[in-house]
């Protein structure tokens, strides 16, 4: 859950710099105008976890024995005799 500030338009503009640390941290901040809420600061949505490139991982694997495509291709022409 996230902590929640109301804070008035005029206060909000004097002390911006210091709101934006406070949501940095998590919190939300809402900016209210004669008591309504006008608008809302939040943190970002967490970015997507790319899944990692596959090169790296790719480059470890070694080879043993005949490959599985020749052996798919040498049961391929059994079948057919």
């Amino acid at each position: 859950m996230h902590l929640q500030t109301r804070v008035g338009i005029k206060q909000a503009r004097q002390m911006l710099s210091a709101l934006l640390h406070r949501v940095e941290a998590g919190e939300e901040i809402v900016l209210v105008r004669r008591g309504k809420e006008v608008a809302r600061l939040v943190p970002p949505r967490a970015k997507k976890r790319r899944l990692p490139r596959l090169e790296a991982f790719r480059a470890t694997l070694r080879v043993r024995g005949e490959a599985l495509s020749a052996e798919v291709l040498r049961q391929r022409e059994l079948a057919r005799f």
